[in-house]
């Protein structure tokens, strides 16, 4: 009788071990959220102390929390195209920062992150800054029209975004192929080259500014919003955005894209516009901070980053998704507009313990945040030092999902999942990173290609890591990259420079 008893209590615990293990998602929901020109520095599970980010906090307390992770460049475009094809930027022709109305640079006959998703049965969607061209080469954009060819042709199902930076012209949203709100009674002009129509600039018309422009940056074109751009454009009055309200937009198309896939499998590359320039938070965040517009946009940052936390608890979906926080390139202060960023920023290090910054081949320029949870799958409150790269996510989720890239596909991308979930302290063995000029980092051991150039940029207040001669650090013992030791290791410089060479030759590196 004893065993009679015991057996039916022994199923039940059998059943619901096995259910629970069945319980945990193999393939989760994906949310990548990348936040633009946030230093390893800016958020408080980072070491800030001026502003605090308790949402971002969270994602690291409920998560794994990376101290070696990196964009593959320190500037946006070429860090999105990494991201996008698995491949370093600068092999490909064409990369750097692009103008507003420039033509895609993504292939769209090769497989990209969205697409290794979609070929997994995954609804894809990116939400905000694209920045990576629009419309065929050759041929100049009607925005008047459907566009040919952009982020539906590189294998997202839908796409709501805009088509650069926000401080640059059209400052317009689109929908998958058409401008929102568009009014064909005033159509769309837009021009990198040369002012068109008659509308105030902030060069010409400087009393019209609510945000006045740094000198010589630029920033001084045709005037939206209050706010001078870089590049001229007339017509579409109508569509043109409000800077206050792109975080809101923004925030609203990613929920719906979630709610409206919340039963079934999805990858959303959400693309926050914020920290970028130019700086300007809803109201619901103006002055809110100790740093100013900065602070102000670092705080509105965090915000939707627990808006979409709380969309996945109240959907039921937070165990079984997979949200992913980071940068696109390090961070910069003055980087067009005088917001007092840098008198406000006294004692905070946007850049943490690193040099340089956006635009800097030392490691300020690619280190950046990355904050993983998902809690069926990552143990919280994890750190890791494995060097990773947002490069790596194609192949790292082909990998996850069952997929091999062909040999043409994601050259440059390793398949570093276990180190991406915290089952392992190892991830890649090397990086080549991009910040003017190209370094390679193995193990503790970084080195910096010699390069002409300015070892520092006035008008952005960041050193380049510009230098005609070679450069050598331990970053285990010199984090801040300030002792160059290629002098008394000129073995180890030759060794790096030719594996550098050789990656740089053979066109591939996986």
């Amino acid at each position: 009788m004893r065993g009679l008893k015991i057996w039916p209590i022994a199923f039940l615990l059998a059943a619901t071990v096995f259910l629970s293990f069945r319980s945990k998602p193999q393939r989760p929901n994906v949310i990548f959220i990348y936040a633009d020109d946030v230093g390893f520095g800016d958020l408080s599970v980072y070491g800030a102390t001026k502003v605090l980010t308790p949402h971002l906090d969270r994602l690291a307390k409920e998560g794994i929390r990376f101290t070696n992770a990196h964009a593959s460049s320190a500037t946006c475009t070429p860090s999105r195209f990494a991201l996008m094809t698995g491949g370093y930027p600068w092999r490909q022709k064409g990369t750097g920062v692009l103008p507003g109305d420039a033509a895609l640079i993504i292939p769209t006959d090769r497989l990209t992150l969205p697409g290794v998703f979609r070929n997994a049965g995954y609804k894809t969607a990116t939400v905000g800054k694209w920045h990576l061209g629009l419309g065929e080469s050759g041929k100049q954009i009607n925005w008047n029209k459907p566009i040919s060819q952009g982020p539906n042709e590189v294998g997202f199902d839908y796409a709501y975004f805009f088509p650069a930076t926000s401080d640059r012209v059209p400052t317009v949203f689109i929908e998958d192929h058409d401008v929102t709100g568009l009014d064909t009674a005033d159509p769309i002009e837009v021009d990198y080259s040369r002012k068109i129509g008659n509308e105030p600039t902030g060069k010409e018309n400087p009393e019209l500014l609510k945000l006045p422009a740094s000198p010589d940056h630029g920033h001084n074109n045709t005037i939206v919003n209050g706010i001078g751009r870089i590049g001229w454009m007339t017509g579409g009055k109508q569509a043109r955005w409000t800077d206050e309200e792109v975080a809101h937009v923004f925030l609203s198309k990613a929920k719906q894209f979630i709610q409206d896939n919340a039963k079934n499998p999805f990858f959303l590359c959400f693309s926050l516009n914020d920290i970028h320039v130019p700086r300007m938070p809803s109201t619901q965040f103006k002055g809110k901070s100790k740093m100013g517009l900065r602070g102000d946009v670092i705080l509105q940052m965090d915000w939707t980053v627990g808006e979409i936390l709380v969309t996945l608890d109240n959907l039921g979906i937070a165990d079984e998704t997979l949200v992913i926080f980071s940068s696109d390139n390090g961070p910069v202060l003055d980087d067009g507009y005088a917001d007092r960023a840098v008198e406000l920023a006294s004692g905070h290090k946007p850049a943490g313990p690193f040099r340089g910054g956006k635009y800097s081949a030392f490691e300020g320029g690619t280190r950046v945040p990355w904050i993983a949870r998902w809690p069926a799958g990552i143990k919280a409150g994890a750190v890791s030092d494995a060097l990773i790269c947002q490069v790596d996510l194609l192949a790292s989720f082909a990998g996850f999902l069952g997929q091999k890239p062909d040999h043409a596909d994601a050259v440059d991308s390793y398949d570093v999942m276990n180190a991406l979930l915290g089952k392992s302290q190892s991830g890649r063995e090397f990086l080549v990173k991009q910040g003017g000029a190209l370094s390679l980092t193995e193990g503790n051991w970084k080195y910096i290609e010699p390069r002409e150039g300015k070892a520092y940029m006035e008008l952005t207040g960041i050193e380049t890591g510009a230098n005609p001669k070679p450069q050598l650090y331990d970053l285990s013992r010199d984090q801040g990259e300030k002792t160059n030791l290629a002098e008394k290791y000129p073995a180890k410089v030759k060794t790096m420079a030719a594996r550098l060479e050789k990656i740089r030759q053979d066109g591939r590196s996986r």
